[in-house]
């Protein structure tokens, strides 16, 4: 019956609705819910949910395999997709509401900052990954070459986790937690896919 669910286009209306319902919670609570510094709300929340879903994407195959449901590889693009548009927004609202596009201040910060230096080689790693998701990119590079491509998600991820630990000064918990979440995907990985998911 799940194996079934998965595989159609309703199912993948309803994972693209809730994976834009942080969005709309972001929406939801309005001005009054921002508090007196919504620029590090919106930034540190876009930040958090480009990770999650980084981490959710990274899950897709691990849960495929050990609950038997190759159906949920199809949802992978789309979730990693998702991670590259919140990674976008997280960027956006730092360069639009933060800097205001001052593009001398950003270089600085950039060079100065190490946690800002980390996020940003981690942002320009997704894009080639975003890109190459496309089908008809995909069916023009040789396999190997796109899943050598496409496994660099792990270091990105930790590239992540390292940007978000580097950034905070007290409280570690999350942080903490989400680079947890990450070492037990990559040990999961280490155990070898069956074949006709490897290629999936």
């Amino acid at each position: 019956m799940m194996k079934q669910a998965l595989k159609t286009r309703s199912a993948k209306v309803v994972a693209f609705g809730l994976s834009l319902l942080p969005l709309g919670w972001l929406a939801a609570i309005g001005p009054d819910g921002w508090g007196a510094n919504p620029v590090e709300l919106f930034n540190r929340f876009l930040g958090d949910w480009a990770l999650r879903f980084l981490l959710i994407t990274l899950a897709v195959s691990p849960f495929a395999r050990i609950f038997r449901l190759s159906a949920l590889l199809r949802y992978r693009r789309m979730l990693g997709l998702f991670a590259f548009f919140y990674a976008c927004l997280h960027l956006l609202s730092y360069l639009v509401f933060d800097q205001f596009f001052d593009w001398g201040a950003i270089w600085k910060d950039i060079v100065k900052r190490q946690f800002i230096t980390v996020g940003m080689l981690a942002f320009l790693a997704l894009i080639p990954l975003a890109v190459t998701s496309w089908t008809r990119i995909r069916r023009r590079m040789p396999t190997q070459l796109w899943l050598k491509l496409h496994r660099g998600i792990y270091f990105i991820t930790g590239a992540v986790v390292l940007h978000y630990f580097m950034m905070i000064k007290a409280d570690y918990l999350l942080a903490s937690l989400h680079g947890a979440i990450l070492i037990i995907l990559l040990l999961l990985r280490m155990r070898p896919a069956p074949r006709a998911m490897a290629t999936a």
